[in-house]
Parts: structure tokens; C-alpha cells; sequence
């Protein structure tokens, strides 16, 4: 059975609550269990699947031995603003999330929206398939699918 750990970014509420009701969408339709973890930003969703993933692990002779079956979905929203902050964020969180997923062999769906405005972040999080931590969790649970040899 697929567990998934959703790392959910609170920083823009609104943003979160419906980011976070697509990824709920895609595990309940598809019988994943999950659990949502909240962090204040976006810099602090790698950390926070690094601390998580290190604790779940098992270890065999001091070699960690990540669970089968296993995923984490990054949820958040960066919105453009008139600082460099912006692309700091965007960067360094995307950065961590794609180290993480290379050197560590971790399943990671990414949905942290970047966007230039409020509106563009709603369209993203509509309650519906368009939405884009649905894509996210749908994302994860492939790359499961893929470790398992279910190419």
C-alpha cells in the first residue's frame, strides 16, 4: 500500500487549503494513505522531507533502507513580488527538492506554485483534476509505480 507524506506550506492559506484538497482528492480516489505535515514556506519543505524521510527509515548495518511504497508531495505558493525574494525562494526550494529526490532516491511530487499573482495561484488550485497538487500526487504515486518495475 502507497503511503504519501504531504508537505504542505501554509504561508498563503487560501492557496494551501485548495493545493492541499487536490492532493487529498488524488489519494482518496486512489486508496494512498497520507499525511500532512505543515511547514511556513516554501524553504522549509526540503528540510522538513529530509527530517521525515530519515526518521521512517530503516537501517541495516548504518546503510539507510528507505520504506517501499513510499512518497512525499511538496505543497506551497511563491508569489512574484517587487524583491529578489522571490527568485531566492523559487530557486532554493526547488534546488533542495531535486537534490533531495537525485541523492537520497527519494519519490517526490513537486507542486509549489510559482506564480506572478493571486489569480494566476487560484487558477492552479481549482477543486477539480486541473488542479496542480493533484498532478503532484499523481506524479509520486508513477514514480512508485516505476521503482516497483510497473513500467
Amino acid at each position: 500500500m502507497k503511503k504519501f507524506y504531504i508537505i504542505n506550506s501554509n504561508y498563503y492559506d487560501e492557496i494551501s487549503k485548495r493545493l492541499l484538497k487536490g492532493a487529498e482528492n488524488y489519494c482518496n480516489k486512489n486508496k494512498i494513505d497520507y499525511y500532512v505535515v505543515d511547514v511556513d514556506g516554501a524553504l522549509e519543505i526540503p528540510s522538513a522531507i529530509n527530517i521525515i524521510n530519515e526518521n521512517i527509515a530503516n537501517r541495516i548495518d548504518g546503510v539507510l533502507i528507505h520504506s517501499d511504497n513510499v512518497g512525499y508531495i511538496a505543497l506551497g505558493c511563491v508569489i512574484k513580488g517587487e524583491t529578489s525574494h522571490y527568485d531566492i525562494v523559487t530557486n532554493q526550494s526547488a534546488y533542495g527538492l531535486t537534490e533531495l529526490a537525485i541523492s537520497k532516491n527519494i519519490i517526490l511530487g513537486n507542486s509549489i506554485l510559482t506564480v506572478d499573482d493571486y489569480d494566476q495561484a487560484m487558477e492552479r488550485s481549482k477543486d477539480d483534476e486541473t488542479n496542480k497538487a493533484y498532478h503532484a500526487a499523481k506524479a509520486c504515486s508513477r514514480l512508485i509505480d516505476i521503482q516497483n518495475g510497473k513500467i
